[in-house]
């Protein structure tokens, strides 16, 4: 070969750098001494210096500085020292020993050689310094280097040593030899310290270095063991083993999980977004001179060129929030995007080894051993290099997802804070917490996917290119039936969308009209009204399972369109290919090569479709984010801070408008120090916009507003948050126990405070759920007061308590010598009776100020104030002691005798209308130390809420306790039994027949495939076209086979599923309408309409989609599976121990990725719950100028949500990587057997790889799906419980049959030593009461609350079951017979109207069997006609969810209506408490009187004067009869206990 020397490299070493026949074509293969010491070491050296600017970019984003000196980097400091020193020694013996005198030439190699080695290696020496100093605790690059160092050293080492045999052969031969080998001698052993040095640093550099001393933010040893684990342990994402061993021991929770990484909170996030988004901002103002240099978020309307670069006509636009993210996230994006690239390529590798191995297989024994193995291992090189670097993809990419959604929603969260009411009422709140929850969420899941924007139509163009290169032009038709189907798919898949949007629509109405139900299920029960309603909801039900069978068939037809789809596409592609011409003859190389590319093109058409459509969904999102961001803010500079002016709180000359018309003008306000000033006014004459003006809330539009010191305000509908009733009250400030108990007092929560289960440690619901109107009005007073400000702006804070507790904190706290006395105080007021003791009273009539003055003086003015006053005692609101007061006031003031008529006959009013049970456990009496004043009976309400908030919070505890358990039940892992109902639902013949047909599906597949390798194989194709037409027939008919049993497999499926949910549903339903009411009060609403929207629409929508992919993806590993052991059986042995390693994999995943998820889901909702609150409550936050303290809060929730998050993302990069190793160990094993095993015929042997090639994917998705279903399959378990939960009675019985259509007809009404309890474990509530009722006898039953009046009704509706005795009616044990018969034959006229939305028609008359012309007669008697005929549907008149289009009044009278329908003879009247004006309560009792005079008639009483023309009383004290006698009798005797109540109510 000395011809060749020419060659620069061999001149370079001396010596030949490359011999194929040394290297190739042998048994034996070696390199020469040359490749291995140039190529094989420099290779290394070139990546480093390519790749060490990542290094230095490492060095620049550490956040952490100053490694101590430890073990592991002195010890690589001296082996690096170590191979410096033999580099250098290299150089100085080869000048030393060659060249000059000596007979060995130097060549360049050995000057160059360990020049460059030595530069490397300093550079590398430099970095251990730098990275100790500079905090990086491990760095890819070296390990890289250091790791093929070592790997491609390993070539040397075998020729090092055979050269050394060889020498010491020629040694030890007898002839005296002349050669020198010291030179040799010497590089042998320098090479070998060489070698040893290089792979001790390997295994240094696969540790990570000691901890910094100094970083940025505190790690604590919760921290995330990711930033101090090595390179290696951070691509294998082995730091991730604790956490999925801890939550495979046991559920994780919150405690387990690790701190977030310092680089994605929100404090490190902001800033960045912040800045780019400032110079955008900027950027965008035309004139330089409104630059704020500080600004955060700068303000919205901005002008700026248009970004087009067209000059013509200047655009005004929005700063977008596109280039900040690129600026701020752009680079780790590219750095993705980089490694994207680079598996893509890596891709197309596979096939081209494929081809490889077959034409090894078909060459028989031609070709040396150790070629098969190179490429088997070569394959499986490339499938791990894909796994890896496709996860650190995975990985950056999400993380950048997870930063954009952190920079988005704190962006939008400081944003809410500062935008303009008008901003404000073009969106609701809902819409602005979706731009939150939606739209930054849509960003985080489209980055991931967004490189398949290049990236697809990249592998689709390499694809065609190798296809090309196998199949030449005929490829283009298998692509063209590709691009077929791809519009054939999106107009499936938009029919899909249509019928999901409509299944949506009936899944919201269904759940309504559930909610309806569910709420009003007492009602419907006392009525037995519940057939007609799940016939209701059945009907919707049944549509909605109409939509969800036709989208099962779509759902097929697509499936079956991408099953086929690479059939259809490799049939028509080879059959254009064989019948074009008659040389094209296919090789089994051609067909499996070609084969794999089209399955490589699969993924990729899918994707673009789906890309475009959620690129288009993204933008949408943008714009609607950057609309926001852009909308216009307060102005912050509307309100003064001017020391300077004489009084703390003033308005000059102020206009003010809400954005649009102009809502107050020509304003001047006066508040002096320290006073008390009243604005007073009619409804919506705009007191309120004073205060909001004063805050700074209403657009000034003239004059000057000017507030000095710390303000506090209490908005007329009280904000309260979601936390502990001491959280709302201190506000962020600090707890002092004494101010906090006087606060407490003063504001008259002592009380209130009690009552709750854990005191001000009780957590309030969102928007104080469970506190009463005048709770929440006191604990938002409290606040203001406990914050200490110098101005107060006191916005009605009165309306929404009882009069004398108003009264108390009036005195306590805002009066002359309450708490605030000394402070500035605005008071709202309605209120008359506190008036002439303020300091001044400013009127406001129409958004003007009429007339202000002290309350003498406006007396005396007979003005708009007078007027304000005679209007507001004729509401007739006060309380008696209060008008004689204000009686006192003004007729001691002037002599105005039309002012004091109006309150005389306000006093009248007042007296007529005690309540009965005026004694009742409230916390008004508590405060006032019992007895107490007789309120008016609306005023009633909020005591009784406060009482009935106490109760629901104790049965919340109940719950909470219950909620647990619920919740446990989900951990651990689903019993099969679930899975057993499940199948049974879905039908044991369909469940059958899916996995039948799957079989049969596979088989097929196989079977074709085969086919097609029989077809490659066979020689005599060439010279016979009729033979290849039978060929290629027989393929049709194979590929026929598996489109029609891929679809049918499908489609029965689907339908199994549907039928499944649908047996689901109904029996969800028919157990829920049958509990007994008790199960109604001890389960909360919201758990019960939760099963019947979420787990319904898991069972209808989630589930089977996840079955389908399961099964599918099962058999395709087992189809796998078989081929392989086909072609060669010895992988059998190799499949038990990885389905080992596999499940393992599984098990520890779905463990803790489920309760990852879970633990995501409950962290993610209050970030937006935080965030709803706060747009509420902005006004007030602004107010006391918390803001920075909500945006910290927020920032702290997002931060905690990450938390949660960001381990889930791991977890599943985690299990991708170890099971993506598991594939590509099949891989490897696949096709080492192939080609070490002698299989012979290459058509199978490649087949079985091609197939192995795609297992990694099919193994992936299904441990996915199958831990989805068992999430999943969690809402079957739940439904199943709910269904077979205890019932009610049976609703008819068999001999209900033969009782008269008219029982009872007599309506006699016998108790018997009757005994109730409510639940089982509590107390009596009726203790053995007796009493006999004739037919025809009107009864009033009273007694105090609690008496166990309203018990009675319940036992005789047998909505609570007896205990003990019996009740019959017309001498018929009530218990006997079936509910419906009893419930349906006794009318009640029940506390609170309930009415459900529907038709007028439908709520008088839900079976619909009474004609028009009834109805109409029943509204004429109950005083609706000329409503109802008003209507423009009239009967037909839509009523709203819960009756809202219909006044209270309206809506008893409807109740009545249905009574008077009904016409029975047994009326149970439980008279509403409050609610009904005099007038609509006159005309009810009138209409009973004359309508029901046949009928025995119950009235529950509240108000004495009702029942006094009773025949009869019955009253009850603790669940026993006290008295019962008629009522003349018992007022005769002033012992009895009725003439005591009689009395408390003035009516003797």
């Amino acid at each position: 070969m000395a011809d060749d020397t020419s060659s620069p490299m061999d001149r370079f070493c001396g010596s030949t750098f490359w011999n194929a026949t040394e290297t190739w074509y042998t048994n034996d293969p070696d390199f020469t001494p040359c490749f291995e010491q140039t190529a094989l070491v420099w290779t290394p050296c070139a990546f480093y210096w390519a790749f060490v600017i990542f290094d230095f970019y490492y060095l620049k984003a550490s956040l952490d500085r100053n490694i101590p000196w430890n073990k592991l980097n002195v010890s690589k400091a001296l082996v690096n020292l170590g191979l410096l020193v033999i580099t250098a020694l290299d150089l100085i013996m080869a000048l030393v020993k060659k060249g000059g005198d000596s007979e060995l030439p130097l060549y360049d190699l050995d000057v160059w050689g360990p020049i460059i080695k030595f530069a490397t290696f300093l550079l590398l020496f430099i970095f251990i310094p730098l990275n100790r100093k500079y905090g990086v605790q491990t760095t890819g690059c070296q390990f890289i280097f250091w790791f093929l160092l070592t790997v491609l050293s390993i070539p040397r080492c075998r020729t090092e040593v055979r050269l050394d045999a060889e020498r010491q052969k020629i040694l030890n031969s007898q002839q005296p030899s002349e050669q020198d080998f010291s030179w040799e001698e010497y590089q042998f052993v320098s090479f070998f310290i060489f070698f040893t040095f290089t792979s001790i640093m390997l295994i240094l550099n696969c540790f990570a270095d000691g901890m910094p001393r100094q970083t940025k933010y505190q790690r604590g040893e919760n921290e995330i063991p990711e930033l101090s684990a090595s390179f290696l342990s951070r691509i294998t994402y082995q730091w991730f083993d604790k956490m999925a061993l801890k939550g495979y021991r046991n559920p994780l929770e919150e405690k387990d999980l690790w701190d977030l990484r310092p680089q994605d909170s929100c404090s490190e996030v902001m800033p960045i977004f912040a800045h780019h988004w400032n110079q955008n901002v900027r950027k965008n103002y035309k004139n330089k001179a409104r630059v704020e240099p500080k600004a955060q978020f700068s303000n919205g309307n901005v002008t700026f060129e248009n970004p087009h670069g067209e000059k013509n006509g200047r655009k005004k636009g929005m700063a977008s929030i596109m280039p900040p993210i690129y600026k701020s996230f752009g680079g780790v994006f590219l750095f993705g995007a980089l490694m994207k690239l680079f598996t893509d390529t890596l891709t197309f590798a596979q096939p081209q080894v494929l081809s490889l191995i077959i034409s090894f297989v078909e060459a028989q024994d031609a070709e040396p051993e150790w070629k098969g193995i190179l490429y088997a291992v070569l394959l499986f090189v490339l499938a791990a290099a894909q796994t890896f670097i496709l996860g650190q993809y995975f990985h950056r990419m999400f993380i950048v997802g997870l930063r954009i959604r952190t920079a988005l929603i704190n962006a939008i969260y400081r944003k809410a804070l500062r935008i303009s009411n008008s901003t404000k009422k073009e969106s609701t709140v809902g819409e602005i917490v979706n731009l939150m929850a939606v739209d930054a969420q849509r960003f985080m899941e489209l980055t991931t996917y967004l490189n398949m924007i290049w990236s697809a139509p990249l592998q689709i163009g390499l694809a065609l290119y190798f296809l090309w290169q196998q199949l030449g032009p005929s490829v283009l038709a298998g692509l063209a039936v590709m691009i077929i189907l791809i519009p054939v798919n999106g107009v499936i898949a938009s029919r899909i969308k249509t019928y999901q949007i409509r299944q949506m629509k009936y899944k919201d109405e269904r759940v309504k009209l559930m909610n309806e139900v569910l709420s009003g299920i007492k009602v419907l029960k006392l009525y037995a009204w519940e057939p007609s309603f799940e016939k209701q909801v059945l009907d919707i039900r049944d549509k909605e399972i109409a939509t969800l069978r036709s989208t099962a068939y779509l759902n097929a037809g697509t499936s079956f369109l991408w099953s086929c789809a690479p059939f259809l596409v490799s049939l028509v592609t080879f059959a254009t290919y064989v019948l074009t011409s008659e040389a094209n003859q296919l090789s089994v190389e051609k067909v499996l090569v070609s084969i794999a590319l089209f399955d490589l093109m699969k993924l990729p058409l899918t994707i673009l479709p789906m890309l475009s459509v959620d690129i288009a969904e993204t933008q949408v999102s943008v714009n609607r984010i950057n609309k926001f961001l852009n909308s216009e803010e307060l102005d912050p500079n509307s309100v003064l801070h001017d020391s300077s002016k004489p009084h703390p709180m003033s308005i000059e000359n102020g206009e003010f408008s809400w954005g649009d018309e102009i809502t107050l003008r020509n304003i001047n306000i006066e508040v002096k120090k320290g006073s008390l000033v009243a604005l007073v006014g009619t409804v919506g004459s705009g007191k309120s916009s004073v205060v909001q003006a004063f805050l700074g809330e209403m657009e000034k539009l003239a004059g000057v507003v000017n507030t000095v010191g710390k303000l506090a305000y209490v908005p007329q509908q009280a904000w309260i948050q979601n936390a502990t009733v001491r959280d709302n009250i201190l506000f962020g400030q600090t707890y002092d126990r004494k101010r906090y108990n006087k606060v407490i007092d003063a504001c008259a929560l002592r009380a209130d405070i009690d009552i709750l289960s854990a005191g001000d440690l009780t957590e309030i619901g969102e928007k104080g759920i469970n506190l009463s109107g005048g709770q929440k009005q006191r604990i938002s007073l409290a606040r203001a007061v406990y914050s200490d400000a110098d101005l107060y702006l006191l916005d009605d804070p009165l309306s929404a308590v009882d009069a004398h507790v108003g009264k108390h904190i009036f005195e306590e706290v805002i009066g002359p010598k309450g708490i605030l006395a000394r402070k500035s105080r605005v008071l709202v007021t309605h209120g008359v009776t506190f008036l002439p003791q303020v300091d001044s009273i400013y009127v406001i009539k129409m958004g003007e100020i009429s007339e202000s003055g002290t309350f003498d003086q406006l007396v005396k003015n007979k003005g708009a104030f007078a007027d304000f006053i005679i209007q507001h005692l004729q509401e007739g609101n006060e309380e008696e002691e209060e008008l004689n007061q204000i009686k006192r006031q003004i007729s001691s003031t002037a002599d105005v005798p039309e002012l004091l008529g109006t309150v005389e006959k306000a006093i009248k009013l007042a007296r007529t209308e005690s309540l009965s049970d005026s004694i009742s456990v409230t916390s008004a009496d508590s405060l006032m130390g019992g007895g107490g004043s007789l309120r008016r009976r609306t005023k009633r309400q909020d005591s009784h809420d406060s009482v009935a908030s106490a109760a629901s919070l104790k049965k919340k505890q109940e719950v909470e306790g219950k909620l647990i358990e619920t919740e446990k039940s989900q951990t651990g892992g689903v019993e099969f039994a679930v899975y057993k109902h499940y199948i049974k639902s879905v039908g044991i013949f369909l469940s059958v027949a899916t996995l039948v047909l799957n079989f049969v599906f596979q088989a097929f597949q196989i079977g074709s495939n085969l086919w097609l390798t029989q077809w490659a194989n066979d020689q005599n194709v060439a010279n016979d076209t009729g033979l290849r037409d039978m060929y290629l027939g027989v393929y049709g008919a194979f590929g026929f086979g598996q489109v029609v049993t891929g679809y049918l497999s499908t489609l029965i499926l689907s339908l199994g599923c549907v039928y499944s949910a649908r047996y689901m549903h109904n029996v969800l339903l028919h157990g829920t309408l049958r509990w007994p009411m008790e199960m109604f009060d001890i389960t909360p609403l919201g758990r019960i309409v939760n099963r019947f929207s979420k787990d319904v629409d898991t069972i209808d929508n989630t589930l089977p989609l996840n079955l389908r992919v399961v099964i599918l993806q099962l058999f395709a590993v087992l189809a796998t599976i078989v081929v392989i052991s086909l072609s060669t059986p010895i992988f059998l042995a190799v499949i038990v121990p990885i389905a080992f390693l596999y499940y393992f994999a599984q098990r520890f995943y779905v463990a803790t990725s489920r309760q990852l998820m879970r633990l995501e889901s409950v962290s993610r909702s209050p970030i937006y719950s935080h965030f709803s609150e706060t747009v509420t409550g902005a006004s007030t936050i602004r107010a006391y100028n918390v803001g920075d303290r909500f945006i910290e809060e927020s920032d702290a929730k997002v931060d905690k949500n990450q938390v949660c998050k960001y381990p889930s993302v791991i977890a599943n990069r985690w299990l991708a990587i170890r099971l993506e190793m598991v594939g590509n160990l099949i891989i490897l094993f696949a096709s080492l057997f192939a080609v070490l095993g002698g299989q012979t015929n290459p058509g199978l042997v490649g087949l079985s790889v091609s197939y192995a090639l795609q297992v990694t994917q099919t193994l992936n998705w299904l441990v996915r799906m199958s831990s989805d279903i068992e999430t999943n399959i969690v809402s079957v378990e739940r439904i199943k419980e709910y269904g077979e939960t205890k019932q009610e009675a049976p609703w008819e019985l068999e001999q209900d049959k033969n009782k008269p259509k008219n029982w009872p007809q007599e309506g006699r009404v016998e108790f018997q030593n009757f005994q109730v309890r409510y639940r089982e474990g509590l107390d009596l509530v009726l203790r053995g009461v007796s009493f006999n009722i004739q037919g025809g006898e009107k009864v009033g039953i009273v007694g105090r609350t609690g008496a166990g009046k309203s018990s009675l009704t319940l036992a005789l509706f047998r909505i609570i079951e007896a205990a003990g005795g019996r009740i019959s009616i017309d001498g018929v044990d009530i218990a006997s017979m079936g509910l419906h018969m009893l419930r349906s034959r006794l009318t009640i006229i029940p506390q609170d109207p309930v009415l459900f939305s529907g038709s007028l028609r439908i709520n008088l008359d839900p079976f619909e069997i009474k004609t028009d012309d009834e109805i109409w007669k029943a509204l004429e008697l109950s005083h609706l006609k000329s409503f109802v005929k008003s209507l423009a549907a009239g009967l037909n008149h839509e009523i709203a969810e819960g009756g809202e289009n219909l006044s209270v009044g309206q809506r008893q009278l409807v109740c009545l209506a249905r009574a008077l329908l009904r016409k029975t003879k047994v009326l149970v009247l439980d008279e509403a408490t409050a609610a009904v004006d005099l007038e609509t309560d006159d005309l009810i009792q009138k209409t009973i009187r004359t309508e029901f005079k046949e009928c025995t008639v119950l009235t529950i009483a509240h108000r004495l004067n009702t029942i006094l023309d009773s025949d009869k009383v019955i009253v009850l004290d603790k669940g026993q009869i006290i008295e019962f006698a008629s009522p003349t009798e018992l007022l005769d005797n002033p012992k009895s206990a009725f003439y005591s109540m009689a009395k408390d109510a003035n009516l003797v």
